[in-house]
C-alpha cells in the first residue's frame, strides 16, 4: 500500500478578472496568497514548509506583512480585515474590523507600520478607506471613486501619500493624514 511521503501547497485561487496578489516578508524568503477561505505562508526555500491560516468566514481576497514582519493583514469579500500574527506561527487573532461593505480587492501597510489602507467595491463613497491598525479609527476621507478600485498604495518616505486606481479608468492621489483628495487623472482607451 502506498503512503504519502510529501504534501505541497496549494497554489493561489484565480478568478476571471482579477489579479493574483502575492505578497513577500520584507525580511526572509516567506510568501503569502490566498485560496479559499485561507491564507497560505509559504517558504521558498524549503516548499515543504507551509503553514495555513484559515479564520476567514468567507473567501479570503488578499494578505499583507506588515513593514516589520510581525503582523499579517488579510481581507475577505464580506469587507472584514483580520491582523494576526506570525510569532511561532500560532496565528492570534490581534484585531478585526469591517472596513467596507464590500469585497476588499487590494491592501497596504503605510511604510510606518501604524496605518492600512483598504480598497475594493461597497456601496455608495465607501470604495476605499485607511485607518489606524490598531484601533481602526478612519484616518481620512476618500471621495472620487464611482466604480470598484481596484488596487492602492502608500508613497514608501514621509510626507505620506495614497494613490487608488479602479474601474472606472481614474487614478487618485490623496494627501496626508489625514487623507484628503489631491489629485486625479483619467485613463481612456485609445484607438
Amino acid at each position: 500500500m502506498a503512503q504519502l511521503s510529501e504534501t505541497y501547497a496549494c497554489v493561489p485561487s484565480t478568478e476571471r478578472g482579477r489579479g493574483i496578489l502575492i505578497s513577500g516578508h520584507p525580511k526572509s524568503d516567506t510568501i503569502l496568497y490566498c485560496n479559499g477561505r485561507s491564507v497560505i505562508i509559504r517558504h521558498l526555500d524549503r516548499p515543504l514548509d507551509v503553514h495555513v491560516y484559515g479564520e476567514h468566514a468567507y473567501q479570503a481576497t488578499v494578505a499583507r506583512y506588515s513593514p516589520n514582519g510581525e503582523w499579517i493583514a488579510s481581507a475577505d469579500v464580506s469587507g472584514t480585515v483580520r491582523i494576526w500574527g506570525t510569532h511561532n506561527y500560532d496565528h492570534v487573532l490581534k484585531k478585526e474590523f469591517r472596513v467596507l461593505s464590500g469585497r476588499i480587492d487590494d491592501l497596504q501597510w503605510s511604510p510606518d507600520g501604524m496605518r492600512i489602507v483598504a480598497s475594493g467595491d461597497g456601496k455608495g463613497k465607501s470604495l476605499v478607506r485607511a485607518f489606524m491598525w490598531d484601533s481602526g479609527t478612519n484616518v481620512g476621507e476618500f471621495d472620487g471613486h464611482s466604480r470598484r478600485v481596484l488596487s492602492c498604495a502608500f508613497k514608501p518616505t514621509r510626507p505620506f501619500r495614497i494613490v487608488t486606481c479602479g474601474e472606472d479608468f481614474l487614478v487618485n492621489f490623496y494627501e496626508g493624514p489625514p487623507f484628503k483628495f489631491k489629485l486625479s487623472h483619467r485613463f481612456g482607451l485609445s484607438s
